[in-house]
């Protein structure tokens, strides 16, 4: 009889730890899953176009996503070159860029997501690292 009660109180330890896991798994928040990237050219010259990429994606239900290309010389504010429009899906953004001087531009690409067209308070979703363009 002993290793009896051992064998059921083996198998209610079992049976409580499953139970304690499944309601700790359902009780952590699904996290959304996103990113944005972009690519630009290492070097352009002065004078010469050359073309930025972005694209981004989030799976937030509801939002719609506008990406935003920034862009700074040096060590100047960030300042924003370029968005679309607001989109369900993927948002993709390719612009062309040019300098009139040699040195570095820096850009990054920005995803937000929005409640509506005319939302007036998006939230950021992805920031890319900073890419950089070495003008000659």
């Amino acid at each position: 009889m002993n290793g009896t009660k051992k064998a059921r109180g083996v198998r209610a330890v079992v049976v409580g730890a499953l139970g304690l896991a499944a309601v700790t798994l359902a009780a952590v928040p699904a996290f959304a899953k996103g990113d944005v990237e972009i690519t630009v050219p290492r070097t352009a010259h002065v004078g010469k176009t050359f073309t930025i990429k972005a694209n981004g994606d989030d799976d937030i239900a509801g939002y719609l996503h506008q990406l935003c290309l920034e862009e700074r010389t040096g060590k100047q504010p960030w300042h924003q070159e370029n968005c679309t429009t607001p989109v369900t899906d993927d948002a993709r953004l390719t612009t062309h860029g040019s300098a009139a001087h040699r040195g570095d531009l820096q850009f990054h690409a920005v995803l937000y997501g929005l409640k509506n067209k005319h939302d007036h308070h998006p939230v950021r979703l992805h920031t890319t690292s900073v890419a950089t363009v070495h003008i000659r």
